[in-house]
């Protein structure tokens, strides 16, 4: 692993931010305590909530952890098409007894102000996701101790962290769960998001920083494989998902080893961006006419989900999960953790026998 990342974590083991509720503050002391590098997401909350959650985190766990920011999207969705999904949905606010969001509420979500408190309070780690930072953000992050990971896609865009001066590159696979974060929305490519292993040998390529590799791992194996590939460490979402401090609904952590829910698929149903969620009824009856609106369709139909969740119906949620959701353990997130570096450390074993023979 590199020397940039092991003087943060031993484990070359990342627990992914994932907003919504799932990264809370125990899941990433837990995960920080076991050696791995936790994290908290930004995304959806006020500036003060970051900063509350931030506090508690550091009452928490003395190890080193990062913070997760969601870049501003440009303005590009029709506000027509819009209004055309928010009349398809009429029925699932009448169904679940709720009125649709505001599509038009807080569209940086508190970018700057997030921002400010992360330079005024230093943390170890801030990521970013949906695009690359300006460099004097990076700049200023690095003046304060800070190190900047960056989602990337594609190697294209690893070249474009590279040259904005980020410490990590988070190559993200098409197999993740969750948002892509590709650095452009760009309708015509949904669906053609490249496999974690060729998008790791590609990026490796291309640019010399560490990468951390993303995208459907659950077991060591795995790692030991993204590893191999060129990658530096792995981050896992699912895989946290159903650990027993994970924030997530009980329905979702449920959801991810359901018969009921046998397969994923990228939609942008749930947000107007693509994300990868096990397919339930909503993904199946608005996946097809959603239109490409984020953060507006995110805001719009949160009343839905949560009028959801509250119901009891996992039908009505975005059950965000990654292809290997299949193959997740309810075990405490420190004993995953522990378990996880065990399957690398015996997968790194068994290649190294089978180089000698």
């Amino acid at each position: 692993m590199s020397s940039v990342l092991t003087e943060l974590f031993p484990h070359p083991i990342v627990q992914a931010p994932m907003a919504g509720g799932v990264s809370v503050p125990q899941l990433a002391a837990a995960v920080s305590d076991a050696g791995g590098l936790g994290f908290l997401a930004a995304g959806y909350k006020t500036a003060d909530g970051m900063y509350q959650e931030i506090k508690q985190l550091r009452g928490l766990t003395s190890r080193p952890f990062g913070v997760n920011l969601f870049l501003p999207q440009p303005e590009t969705a029709d506000p027509a098409a819009v209004d055309v999904y928010a009349h398809q949905l009429a029925g699932e606010a009448s169904w679940y007894e709720t009125e649709l969001g505001d599509p038009e509420s807080c569209g940086d979500d508190g970018y700057d102000a997030k921002l400010a408190v992360l330079l005024d309070n230093p943390v170890p780690v801030v990521s970013f996701h949906f695009g690359v930072p300006a460099r004097e953000v990076i700049d200023s992050l690095h003046r304060v101790g800070t190190l900047a990971f960056v989602t990337a896609t594609t190697a294209e865009e690893a070249r474009a962290v590279e040259r904005a001066g980020a410490d990590v590159v988070i190559a993200q696979g098409v197999e993740a769960g969750g948002h892509q974060g590709t650095h452009r929305d760009v309708p015509e490519t949904d669906g053609s998001g490249i496999g974690l292993l060729s998008l790791v040998a590609q990026v490796r390529e291309s640019v010399g920083i560490p990468i951390v590799a993303a995208g459907g791992i659950m077991r060591g194996g795995q790692i030991a494989a993204v590893c191999a590939a060129g990658a530096s460490a792995a981050q896992l979402g699912t895989a946290f998902v159903a650990a027993h401090e994970s924030g997530a609904h009980a329905l979702h952590k449920q959801a991810l080893t359901n018969p009921l829910f046998a397969r994923t698929e990228l939609t942008r149903a749930f947000t107007g961006r693509p994300a990868r969620a096990l397919v339930n009824r909503f993904l199946r009856e608005h996946g097809p006419y959603a239109p490409a609106a984020y953060p507006e369709v995110h805001h719009l139909t949160a009343p839905l989900r949560k009028a959801a969740a509250k119901a009891g119906d996992a039908q009505g949620l975005a059950l965000w999960a990654g292809q290997g959701h299949r193959m997740a353990r309810e075990l405490p997130a420190g004993q995953l953790v522990e378990v996880l570096a065990a399957e690398l450390a015996a997968a790194r074993t068994a290649l190294s026998a089978g180089g000698a023979r």
